[in-house]
C-alpha cells in the first residue's frame, strides 16, 4: 500500500459505527465513540480468571451421594451445557462477523476485549467440568442432545447466516438492516434473554450454599455478559442515530416479534429442563421472569414493552450487583476490585 502524502488527520465526523468509508480503522484518535473506550477500560478493570476461584467445596458436594439431589445435578449439568454453546456462538459472532464490519476503531477495541472474555467464559466451564470430574463430552455436546438447547442455538444461528457470508458487505439499505438485525438478535436475545433462566438456576445453588465456587464463576460471567448487553444496546442505539432510515416501522415490528418468539423459546426451555421447578422457582415463575427481562430489553432500544410482567425473582438483581459482595465465599478474585472497578 502506497503512503498517501498530505492526507492529514482523520476527520472525527467521518467516524461511524458502520460504513465509515472515509475514516481510518487503524488510527484510534481522535475518538468519536468515546463511550466504547470507557467500556474497554471498565472491562479491563473487571478482569478475572476462573482458576483463581477455589472449587474444593464444589468437589466435595459433587462427590457426596447426599449433598445434591438428582434433579439438582441434572439442572446444573443442563445449564452448563447451554452456557458452553452460547458463549461459543457469541465468540464466533464477534470475531467472524461483527468485527470486520465495524469501522470505528474504539468500538473494535472493546470487541476484541469482549471476544477474549468469551474465551474466559469457556475456560470457566472447562474448569468446572474438569474440577468436578464431569463427562466433558456430555456437557460440551449437549446442544446436539437437548432439543430445547438446540432450538435456542438454531434460532440465533439462523440470523447469523447473512453476515457470516464472506461476500457480505454493509453499504446498502438491505445489508445495513441485516447487520442491525443481527446486532439486535445477538445483544437483546442471545446475551439479553437466553442466558437468564440458566443464570437464575445457578444463583439458586448459590443461595442454598451449594456449588459456590461454580456459582461464583457464573456470577462473574453474568457481570461480563451484563456489560456486553449494555455495550450492545449502546451500539444498536448509536447505529440508529447515525442511520435513522434503517429504523423503519416494519423493522421495529420485526424486532419486537423476534423478542416475543425468543421469550417463548426461553421459558419453554426452562419448563422442559426444570419441569418440577427448582429452589422455589417453577415454570410459571420462569415464564414471568423471562417476560420481565424481555420487556426491559425492548425498552432499552425504544421499542414498546409487550408483557408488563413484574420480576418474580428480585434476588436476581442482587446477584447481578457483584460490587456489593464482601469477599464472598472467601475467594481471592474480588481483590481485582480497585478504585471503582467491578462496575457494570
Amino acid at each position: 500500500m502506497a503512503i498517501q502524502k498530505g492526507a492529514g488527520t482523520v476527520d472525527i465526523n467521518a467516524r461511524r459505527v458502520i460504513n465509515g468509508k472515509d475514516a481510518d480503522v487503524i488510527q484510534l484518535y481522535p475518538m468519536k465513540h468515546e463511550w466504547a473506550w470507557e467500556y474497554y477500560n471498565a472491562a479491563n478493570a473487571n478482569h478475572w480468571l476462573p482458576t483463581e476461584i477455589s472449587m474444593q467445596l464444589d468437589i466435595e458436594q459433587w462427590k457426596s451421594p447426599t449433598a445434591l439431589t438428582e434433579q439438582e445435578r441434572h439442572a446444573f449439568e443442563t445449564a452448563l451445557g447451554f452456557f458452553t454453546t452460547a458463549d461459543s456462538i457469541a465468540a464466533n459472532n464477534i470475531v467472524i462477523a461483527t468485527y470486520r464490519h465495524i469501522t470505528s476503531p474504539e468500538i473494535r477495541m472493546y470487541l476484541l476485549r469482549q471476544g477474549y472474555e468469551e474465551a474466559i467464559h469457556t475456560h470457566a466451564y472447562q474448569y468446572i467440568v474438569e474440577s468436578l470430574g464431569m463427562d466433558e463430552a456430555k456437557i460440551f455436546n449437549m446442544y446436539r442432545q437437548n432439543q430445547a438447547i438446540y432450538d435456542k442455538a438454531d434460532f440465533i444461528l439462523t440470523f447469523n447466516e447473512g453476515i457470516f457470508d464472506k461476500y457480505f458487505e454493509t453499504g446498502t439499505f438491505e445489508n445495513d438492516q441485516k447487520f442491525l438485525e443481527n446486532m439486535c438478535v445477538f445483544s437483546l436475545i442471545l446475551e439479553g434473554i437466553f442466558f437468564y433462566s440458566s443464570f437464575a438456576v445457578i444463583f439458586g445453588f448459590q443461595r442454598q450454599h451449594k456449588l459456590t465456587g461454580s456459582a461464583e464463576q457464573i456470577q462473574y460471567i453474568m457481570r461480563d455478559e451484563s456489560m456486553h448487553l449494555n455495550f450492545g444496546i449502546k451500539l444498536i442505539n448509536t447505529i440508529k442515530e447515525e442511520n435513522p432510515e434503517l429504523w423503519t416501522a416494519e423493522f421495529q415490528s420485526r424486532i419486537v416479534n423476534l423478542v416475543k418468539n425468543a421469550a417463548k423459546l426461553e421459558y419453554e426451555y426452562a419448563a422442559e429442563v426444570f419441569p418440577e421447578g427448582i429452589f422455589g422457582m417453577n415454570a410459571a415463575g420462569f415464564k414471568q421472569y423471562i417476560e420481565h427481562v424481555a420487556d426491559r430489553r425492548l425498552e432499552r432500544v425504544g421499542l414498546p414493552i409487550q408483557f408488563h410482567s413484574a420480576n418474580p425473582f428480585p434476588w436476581m438483581s442482587e446477584a447481578v450487583d457483584l460490587s456489593k459482595e464482601k469477599n464472598f465465599f472467601e475467594t481471592r478474585v474480588t481483590e481485582y476490585r480497585t478504585g471503582g472497578a467491578l462496575k457494570w
